[in-house]
């Protein structure tokens, strides 16, 4: 097909035409769009406009090529100084060395890679599509077309359940709602109509519908003022990927310690060096054995533990409802202090219900959450029905199996009715209508006419109290039918602001019997029979949650585009303390204010996504680490501003997904705060296999620079050392990172963001158990040369070494506290690879082809033993030192 003339380009509105639809008529909106909304486009004109304003859909992120992908694997310092140390090994020609660091890497490159494959598959499988089709009027006639075919001018037709395509402006609107909750946070269907609304904010533009949101009542017709990136969805999600993620609390500490292993290993390689000269060893022998001891200075397994720590955690994670999309995220949520989570959907149900109804001048408690029927209204008795039927009647929702078709609210009441025993299709079928008066947001009242067997008519009207009083004459009372005096309008006027103030959405009911048709009816003299409060329950295990938080020091606010009247209710239900500031608050703050009021405020309502941002941000400048939920569009932006974005898998829009770290797979709260407890137990579990590995570490380098000082042979050659720190420290350090999590981990404070993984304590723990190792490992080796000869004092010393991991694990597994007691007894695991590394030590010394792989030589009883007991002098000390140390405090 060929393209458009310039004369064509040039009357094809873009979206710099049309981005203030919502201020032009109708009329006005068709003319500048070139189209006459009784014909529609021609099939012609929409091929051209597709050339011009590209396909009907969102941008796609550009893909990583998959190499690269497995390359960002190698992108820290520590598998920087590896692959160095791999290089060097075979500059020298110690190819042995060389390919046991490449396996090293290739092993972690491969782990982080396949995890981060398997979450990218799971979040494809979680996508959903935008709408398939649309159903438009084009060539005068109507016709169902691809979705991502519309244009700007195109006339779609839509009615209650159907998905916008596009964002549009409406040129028919017949009690036409729709859920806007995804965009705006809006939890309320919102009235459109075709009138002017003028500069508003985007929740407030009700003669415009958009893209992604779903039309709950009414039909529409609208004409397509914007498409694919330059809808309000689109302009979102190009904001997203304008912004980079900050870093996890973990990538930071790991690069720092990184950078100190490279100056810890270029320390001892130089000092070796200088040692070695003075002692006159040849260059080729200081090559070698600085290559051994750079190799020595950094843990080759960590790597490999920590890919295998993380991808477990995400396992874990998995299982129990959450999709990690980057490693390095789960250990993010474990330091956040602070979670700011949307409400709708995330901390409620999403799920409109009735909490209260008001009949017969008492007031009842409604039990039961969401779209199911299971529970009663308690205290009813069976006279409560006719206050029900107005509900059941003068509505248009229907329950089904997988939830309910129609308007939110309305279906909230025909459950309400099942609750009470009435069939709400079954009475319709029974009592069908012979007239009706939609919903218009004008009235706010909606109107349904019945025959009645004498001819009359029974008018059933549910709508705003407060307009139902105007046009009622009589109340139902506990004393029966009275007169709507000033007296009872007061005490319904009570009630309503009763169940207003509690959160509620209030609704009123009232029937009449009349003579005439109903075209001819005026709606006077009603009977006021029954008021229900309706809200959007929170979930079931969010309090508990939140409670939890409270416990482990992480602060939860709630962030919403809901009325703060309605936002305040459900804070008050799950005890989320604090302030309540509303949107047009924020826009009056400085962002200086902000970060200084942001501690004591825990609720903020009616906001647009740039103050979600601003929020996300103030508390970050506040030191916090920040974790954000949503599921909506407007959730995308702050969920990408945070530090750990978490998406709801369920009811998520795709943007917020893509803008996510993390995608709730079952849309719980709760999932979060395990989450969070996963979080804490595997930086802790980092903590133990990162002290367990460098004492090791520390331990060979100073056995080396002592060994050379005192004038002895190296107690450790180069395979030697890798059997260690690979064979020997890799099983027990896998082990400590499943240890499962301290029972008072969520009872702890969230730890500082900036914490170094080695802190000052944990650096002087390390130091002494190296310290223990050397002075061990060295001793034994100089009193054992005299009467057992070198090789074997050598092999006694290589032996001792490697005992000596097997106590410091337990040195290491508790990092604070008692060193012995019940919980040492809970990872099994550790305590099987304990035994195994003793095993394979024992085919070291003892069988033929090892001892020739390693130089060893057989090792008699006694000789075990002495390396047994001077390797338990690890634990010992720390003991000692734990336990000088209580006495101290």
């Amino acid at each position: 097909m060929d393209g458009p003339t310039a004369a064509q380009t040039e009357r094809i509105p873009s979206r710099a035409d049309a981005p203030d639809a919502h201020l032009l008529t109708p009329a006005q909106s068709a003319a500048g769009l070139d189209v006459d909304p009784r014909v529609g486009l021609s099939s012609r004109e929409a091929a051209e406009r597709v050339v011009v304003h590209g396909p009907n859909r969102l941008a796609e992120p550009a893909r990583r090529p998959e190499w690269l992908k497995f390359l960002d694997q190698f992108r820290n310092w520590l598998i920087g100084i590896l692959i160095i140390a791999a290089v060097v090994a075979a500059a020298i020609g110690d190819i042995r060395d060389a390919l046991v660091i490449t396996v090293v890497l290739q092993v972690n490159a491969v782990l982080g890679y396949l995890q981060e494959r398997r979450a990218e598959r799971s979040l494809e499988a979680l996508r959903r599509m935008l709408v398939p089709t649309a159903r438009v009027r084009r060539d005068g006639m109507e016709r169902m077309v691809e979705a991502d075919t519309l244009v700007p001018g195109d006339v779609v037709l839509l009615e209650a359940g159907d998905r916008v395509p596009a964002d549009g402006r409406l040129i028919v609107a017949e009690a036409v709602e729709a859920a806007e909750a995804a965009l705006t946070g809006e939890s309320l269907p919102v009235a459109k109509s075709t009138a002017v609304t003028g500069p508003v904010p985007l929740a407030e533009r009700t003669g415009m519908l958009f893209m992604n949101t779903a039309l709950t009542r009414g039909r529409a017709e609208m004409i397509v003022t914007a498409t694919g990136m330059r809808t309000e969805l689109g302009s979102i999600a190009a904001a997203l990927r304008a912004d980079a993620e900050p870093p996890s609390p973990l990538q930071i500490q790991l690069d720092s310690l990184g950078r100190r292993l490279a100056l810890v290993s270029g320390v001892a390689v130089v000092a070796y060096a200088l040692v070695a000269l003075l002692r006159g060893e040849s260059l080729a022998d200081i090559a070698l054995r600085a290559v051994a001891l750079a190799v020595a200075a950094i843990p080759e397994g960590l790597p490999a533990v920590l890919a295998l720590t993380l991808a477990l955690g995400v396992y874990r994670m998995a299982r129990r409802g959450a999709i990690v999309k980057r490693l390095a995220s789960v250990e993010s949520l474990g330091s956040a202090t602070v979670v700011c989570s949307d409400k709708t959907g995330t901390l409620t149900l999403n799920e409109m219900t009735v909490r209260a109804l008001w009949a017969d001048g008492r007031l009842y408690e409604v039990t039961g959450e969401g779209y199911g029927t299971k529970g009663v209204v308690r205290g009813a008795e069976a006279t409560l029905v006719s206050a029900l039927l107005p509900f059941a009647l003068c509505n248009d929702a229907h329950l089904t199996d997988d939830g309910f078709v129609g308007d939110p609210t309305e279906a909230a009441l025909v459950v309400l009715a099942a609750k009470a025993g009435l069939d709400a299709d079954g009475l319709r079928a029974e009592l069908p209508r012979t007239g009706e008066l939609p919903f218009d947001a004008a009235t706010k009242y909606m109107a349904t006419f019945h025959a009645e067997p004498d001819g009359r008519t029974r008018v059933y009207v549910k709508g705003a109290v407060d307009v139902l009083l105007g046009l009622c004459s009589e109340v139902v009372t506990e004393d029966g039918v009275s007169e709507l005096g000033d007296r009872c309008r007061g005490e319904v006027l009570d009630v309503t602001r009763q169940l207003g103030g509690s959160g509620l959405r209030v609704l009123g009911a009232a029937t009449a019997l009349v003579d005439g048709v109903p075209d001819q009816l005026s709606l006077t003299g009603l009977t006021l029979v029954s008021v229900a409060g309706i809200a959007d329950p929170p979930r079931a295990q969010a309090r508990d949650a939140i409670a939890l938080c409270r416990t482990a020091g992480v602060t939860v606010k709630m962030i919403t585009g809901d009325h703060a009247d309605t936002a305040t209710a459900v804070a008050r239900e799950l005890d989320i303390d604090g302030d309540v500031v509303t949107g047009a608050e924020l826009d009056r703050m400085t962002p200086r204010e902000l970060s200084r009021r942001i501690e004591e405020i825990g609720v903020f309502a009616r906001v647009v996504p740039e103050h979600k941002v601003a929020i996300v941000r103030a508390l970050s400048e506040r030191g916090h680490v920040v974790a954000m939920t949503g599921d909506g569009v407007n959730d995308a932006a702050a969920l990408r501003a945070a530090h750990i974005g978490v998406a709801m898998g369920v009811t998520g829009t795709d943007v917020a997904k893509e803008a996510a770290d993390m995608v709730l797979t079952d849309d719980d709260f709760s999932t979060i705060v395990r989450a969070v407890r996963e979080g804490r137990a595997i930086y802790a579990n980092i903590v133990k296999f990162v002290r367990f590995q460098l004492a090791t570490n520390i331990g060979a380098i100073a056995t080396l620079l002592g060994a050379a000082a005192a004038g002895l042979p190296p107690p450790l050659t180069a395979a030697q050392l890798l059997w260690i720190n690979i064979i020997m420290d890799g099983p027990p350090a896998m082990a400590l990172a499943v240890d499962p999590a301290e029972d008072d981990v969520m009872r702890q404070p969230p730890r500082d963001s900036g914490e170094r993984i080695l802190d000052a304590r944990r650096l002087v723990a390390i130091s002494r158990a190296g310290a223990v190792m050397a002075l061990g490992t060295v001793g034994l080796l100089a009193l054992a040369r005299p009467w057992a000869g070198t090789d074997t004092a050598l092999t006694m010393a290589f032996t001792t070494f490697v005992l000596f991991q097997l106590f410091n694990s337990f040195n290491a597994r508790a990092d604070q506290g008692p060193l012995l007691g019940r919980r040492q007894l809970r990872n099994r695991t550790l305590w099987w690879c304990l035994a195994g590394v003793l095993l394979v030590q024992i085919a070291a010394v003892h069988l033929p082809w090892a001892r020739t792989v390693f130089g060893t030589q057989p090792l008699d009883p006694v000789q075990w033993a002495l390396c047994l007991g001077t390797a338990a002098t690890v634990l010992l000390v720390e003991l000692l030192v734990r336990g000088v140390q209580r006495l101290v405090h």
